[in-house]
């Protein structure tokens, strides 16, 4: 008889396999995936900074707790699976988990909005309060191509810094957080920002840009709203949608 994944792992990983798992299906949910591309990934619970990864070639819709690829940091699995994993995502998440002790959960998306705003020389404008959150931790990364290049791991964590939101050049939009629940909450703001300033340039009036000293004294205020919280009072709203939607990810 077969073991399941979930008898072959702690509690803890296990719990971390459902959160992104149901990560994957939020993202999907939302309208943000963009087919079997880009990742999420989470760092499992131990010392040996393994990480799980989406299964390359599976819809994010399809992504289940059990399926979820196990790696460590060279990419290596660590754990029997049937799936590979994308080698662009591996590069930047890798880098990303290696430099971050507090990155246990790093997102990267490929959304239609965040592109725009990331192909903008001006890139994101302090149009609205989500952008303010942002604007308080935001970084930049030049495009250098397809992410296949592992010498640019070192460039893309010199420009992320300590930042949570980082805006890669003509390719899309970064976050990473302690928790599955904040990077989640960090993408939605950080894309609500994207829409809404795209919609505000469409309109051709004249825009009106939150003044410096509002975003100078937003990063206090960023993390009395959105850390102290975190994105933990939206999590579980969002499961709830996702039983009613689109089950089986804690599978």
């Amino acid at each position: 008889m077969l073991t399941s994944v979930k008898q072959q792992v702690s509690e803890q990983e296990w719990q971390v396999r459902v959160d992104l798992a149901a990560c994957y299906r939020a993202v999907a949910m939302f309208g943000w995936d963009d087919l079997v591309f880009t990742h999420i990934s989470a760092r499992v619970p131990g010392p040996e900074h393994h990480f799980l990864i989406n299964p390359y070639g599976l819809m994010f819709e399809e992504v289940t707790a059990s399926n979820l690829v196990k790696v460590d940091l060279q990419g290596k699995k660590v754990m029997d699976s049937d799936y590979e994993i994308n080698p662009a995502g591996f590069t930047i998440h890798s880098a990303v988990h290696e430099a971050r002790e507090d990155a246990q959960c790093v997102m990267h998306l490929h959304t239609a909005a965040g592109i725009a705003v990331s192909a903008s020389k001006q890139g994101l404008l302090p149009l609205s309060q989500q952008s303010l959150f942002a604007l308080s931790s935001l970084s930049y990364h030049d495009y250098e191509g397809v992410a296949l290049n592992p010498d640019e791991k070192t460039r893309l964590v010199a420009d992320l810094g300590e930042t949570r939101f980082m805006i890669l050049r003509n390719h899309g939009l970064l976050t990473c957080a302690g928790t599955i629940a904040d990077a989640f909450l960090g993408m939605y703001l950080l894309e609500c920002s994207c829409q809404i300033q795209l919609k505000a340039q469409a309109s051709g009036q004249e825009l009106i840009l939150i003044p410096a000293n509002i975003l100078a004294g937003i990063q206090a205020q960023a993390k009395q709203v959105t850390r102290s919280a975190g994105g933990s009072l939206a999590w579980p709203g969002i499961l709830r949608k996702l039983d009613r939607t689109n089950p089986g990810y804690d599978k």
